[in-house]
């Protein structure tokens, strides 16, 4: 089933590349801010949090309205980082939602996106973004070789990376890169389903070397607390709050968790 699933995935990028959705002619400026002095810095919990208006998982999330309202919505309730989907295909993102958010705040951004080739890099450095996300397992598995020169290259066009893992054997590759950030994806890309367990058994009698974000499945302060206790250092969280009807207030919850 992971197969498919991440077949599906690289698929669909390689769909979006082909229909031209990267050739993308802009020189936007990313974040003056950097997210991982923002992360030892901050007191409360550091929210990555993710703009996005429909998913594989969930299907439609919310209506498709003004990404950069609810950017600031978000900033407002006291996000410190954004991610903005950029993938047409399953999740309704575009390039376009990225660039219209990031004219319109000055915090790092994450180009949210299944990156399968150096076009896809080299858009998010036009689109502005700060990091982009690389997906352990896709070299893993094979789906991709060399995830040195893969990071390398993004290094070069001045983008940080956030490495996204789901095992501990993904977290042992993972410590070998150069990646900025470790994500570790609480989903299961197999079938989906989602265990806020995955960070603390992957996080169990390690020792971290750089910052590590716990991703997906985050619903409340208690989640929060539970992930920090587990050794998370920041938290990307979508849906919960995509869903709300208040977004300020949901993300000023979440960021009071501690």
């Amino acid at each position: 089933m992971a197969e498919n699933i991440l077949r599906k995935l690289v698929n669909n990028s390689q769909m979006a590349i082909d229909d031209g959705v990267y050739e993308i002619e802009a020189d936007l400026q990313k974040s003056t801010k950097d997210f991982i002095q923002i992360i030892n810095a901050n007191q409360h919990a550091t929210l990555l949090t993710e703009i996005k208006f429909s998913s594989p998982s969930l299907g439609k999330i919310k209506t498709l309205t003004d990404p950069a309202s609810i950017a600031k919505q978000m900033i407002a309730g006291g996000s410190k980082a954004l991610s903005v989907l950029t993938q047409p295909h399953l999740f309704q993102g575009s390039p376009e939602y990225f660039m219209k958010v990031r004219e319109a705040v000055d915090v790092p951004m994450l180009m949210k996106d299944i990156m399968i080739d150096k076009i896809q890099i080299d858009a998010a450095k036009k689109m502005g973004a700060d990091y982009m996300l690389v997906i352990q397992s896709l070299f893993d598995q094979k789906f991709l070789s060399d995830i040195d020169e893969f990071i390398d290259y993004g290094h070069k066009q001045g983008l940080q990376i956030l490495l996204e893992v789901h095992t501990k054997q993904e977290f042992k590759n993972a410590l070998n890169t150069k990646a900025d950030l470790i994500g570790i994806n609480n989903r299961n890309l197999d079938t989906l389903e989602i265990d806020l367990k995955t960070t603390e058994n992957i996080l169990s009698k390690v020792e971290k070397s750089r910052p590590i974000l716990s991703e997906s499945g985050i619903n409340t302060p208690e989640d929060i607390q539970y992930l920090k206790k587990c050794g998370a250092d920041a938290f990307l969280i979508g849906s919960s709050i995509m869903k709300s009807d208040n977004i300020e207030e949901q993300v000023k919850k979440l960021v009071n968790a501690y």
